[in-house]
C-alpha cells in the first residue's frame, strides 16, 4: 500500500459507497489519477483554465456526499435509515479508522489539494497571450482559495494534518511527511486566503471564488480560532457588499437559493454533471432510497412557526401505504439533478458576526444580526438579553438554518458542546480518525488519540 499523499498519483480505489449508497467496490489495482502526461500539462491558457475547472470538480467530489454527511449525520437533526455500517458508525458517533467514508473523503480532499498545487506551480510560468495577467492572477487566486477551503475542512475534521504545498508527482513526494498541528494547519489556511484575496477579482460570481468568497471563509476561520474581532471584521465586509442579501422567503423550490443573492459560494451541478444527493433523502415512492431521515424533533422545530418559520420548506410530505411520511427537501430537484452543494451563505455571515459580537460583549449588535436571520425566516425576534442567552439562541438558530448542511457537528465541536448536546463526552471522538491504510503505509503519520 502507498500513503494517500502520494497515492494521489496512484490512487487505490477503496471499497467505496456509490452516491446512491447501493453497493461497495472491490479493491482495484492502483491507477494513475492525478499525474499529468507531459503533453497534457498546464502550458497555455486553455490547459490552465481546464485545470482550474478540474480543481473545482475535485472539491465538488467531496462536497456532494461525504462532507455533508460528516457534518449533519453525527448531529441530532438526521438519522441514517439503513444498514450500511460505515453510515451507522457516523450516525452513532462510533467511527473506526477503516470507515469507507472517512477514507474516501480524505483521499478526495488531498486530490483536490494536489490539483491546486499543480496550478500554483505551473500557472506563473505560462506564457500565452491568451492568458492576460489579470486572468492569470484570478486562476492563481482560485487555486489558493480552494486549497484553503480543503485544508480548513481537513483541519476541523481531523485536527492537524500533513501540509502538502507542492505537486505530488512521484510516490516519493509524499513519503515521510508527518502531521502539522491544527494551529499550523489553520495558519496555512489563513496564508492562502490572504493571498487569494489579493489575487481574486472584486466581482460577484457565486460558483467561483472572488474576493468576497475569500473574506467569507476567512470570517468562518477566525470564528473557529476564537478570534472574534477578526471574525466580525470579515463578516462585516461580506454583509456590507450590496451584491449579497438574504433571500426572502427562505427557499422557493423553483428558483432560490440556486445562485441567488444569498449565495457566497455554491458548487453547481447540471443534468450532465448530476448531483444525486436527493436520492438519499427522497422516499422510495418518489424514486429515492430514504437513507437520511429528519428525526421527529427536527421536524417539529422546522414546522414550528415560531422556530422554523418559512424554513419549513426544508421538509416535504408524501403518502406511503396510507400514512404521511416527512422527508428532507433541501435537495429536491430530482428531475433536473442540479441541486447545488452549499459552501458559504450570507445567513452564516450574519450568524458568525452575531456570535463574534456576543463574545465581545456587543449584545445589542449581536441581537440585531440574529434577528436579521430570524426576520428572513418569518419568526419572531429573539428576546435574549444576556451573553449566554444570546450564544445559545445563535447556536439554536444555526441548528435550524443549516439543518441539512455540513454544519451541526462542527459547530458543536468548535464550541465544546458536543458532549452536552449529543452525549459524546469522550473528546477524543470529536476528531475523525485518520484512515487505517495511510497509517499502515506511512510510519510518519500518527493516529488521533482514542482510535
Amino acid at each position: 500500500m502507498k500513503h494517500t499523499l502520494y497515492r494521489l498519483l496512484f490512487a487505490t480505489q477503496v471499497a467505496a459507497v456509490s452516491l446512491s449508497l447501493s453497493a461497495c467496490n472491490d479493491l482495484l489495482e492502483p491507477q494513475p489519477v492525478q499525474q499529468l502526461p507531459a503533453d497534457q500539462a498546464i502550458t497555455d491558457a486553455g490547459s490552465a483554465r481546464a485545470a482550474t475547472i478540474g480543481a473545482y470538480d475535485r472539491v465538488q467530489a467531496y462536497y456532494q456526499l461525504n462532507w455533508p454527511v460528516l457534518g449533519f449525520l453525527p448531529g441530532e437533526n438526521v438519522r441514517f435509515n439503513g444498514t450500511l455500517n460505515q453510515f451507522l458508525q457516523i450516525d452513532q458517533n462510533q467511527l473506526s479508522a477503516d470507515n469507507v467514508l472517512i477514507t474516501e473523503a480524505w483521499t478526495q480532499m488531498y486530490q483536490a489539494v494536489n490539483v491546486a498545487n499543480n496550478l500554483l506551480a505551473a500557472v506563473p510560468d505560462v506564457n500565452d497571450p491568451l492568458l492576460p495577467a489579470a486572468e492569470k492572477n484570478q486562476l492563481l487566486g482560485e487555486a489558493h482559495f480552494l486549497r484553503a477551503l480543503v485544508y480548513f475542512d481537513l483541519g476541523r475534521g481531523w485536527g492537524g494534518v500533513p501540509l502538502i504545498l507542492t505537486p505530488t508527482r512521484t510516490k516519493e513526494n509524499g513519503q515521510g511527511i508527518g502531521r502539522s498541528t491544527q494551529a499550523q494547519t489553520y495558519d496555512q489556511v489563513l496564508a492562502d486566503l490572504t493571498e487569494a484575496e489579493t489575487l481574486l477579482p472584486d466581482a460577484t460570481t457565486r460558483n467561483r471564488a472572488v474576493k468576497t468568497t475569500a473574506r467569507a471563509l476567512r470570517a468562518r476561520l477566525h470564528l473557529y480560532r476564537q478570534q472574534y474581532a477578526e471574525a466580525e471584521t470579515y463578516a462585516t465586509q461580506v454583509i456590507s457588499n450590496a451584491n449579497y442579501s438574504l433571500v426572502t422567503p427562505y427557499r422557493s423550490i423553483s428558483t432560490a437559493p440556486f445562485l441567488s443573492r444569498e449565495s457566497v459560494l455554491e458548487l453547481t451541478f447540471s443534468n450532465s454533471d448530476a448531483n444525486t444527493m436527493w436520492n438519499n433523502w427522497f422516499p422510495s415512492a418518489l424514486g429515492g432510497q430514504f437513507n437520511f431521515q429528519p428525526v421527529p424533533t427536527a421536524i417539529a422545530l422546522l414546522n414550528d412557526p415560531a422556530v422554523g418559520g418559512n424554513r419549513s420548506a426544508l421538509l416535504a410530505t408524501t403518502t406511503i401505504a396510507g400514512a404521511n411520511v416527512t422527508y428532507g427537501n433541501l435537495y429536491s430537484r430530482s428531475a433536473q439533478r442540479d441541486d447545488p452543494s452549499y459552501v458559504l451563505r450570507l445567513a452564516e455571515q450574519y450568524l458568525i458576526r452575531a456570535e463574534a459580537r456576543a463574545r465581545q460583549g456587543k449584545l445589542t449588535q449581536a441581537l440585531a444580526d440574529l434577528n436579521a436571520v430570524r426576520a428572513r425566516a418569518g419568526v419572531p425576534a429573539s428576546t435574549a438579553t444576556t451573553a449566554d442567552q444570546l450564544l445559545l439562541a445563535i447556536e439554536n438558530e444555526r441548528k435550524v438554518e443549516f439543518a441539512f448542511e455540513a454544519d451541526r457537528w462542527f459547530d458543536l465541536v468548535r464550541t465544546g458542546r458536543a458532549g452536552t448536546v449529543l452525549g459524546v463526552t469522550d473528546q477524543r471522538r470529536w476528531l475523525f480518525p485518520l484512515p487505517f491504510n495511510d497509517l499502515v503505509a506511512d510510519p510518519a503519520l500518527e493516529q488521533n488519540p482514542g482510535y
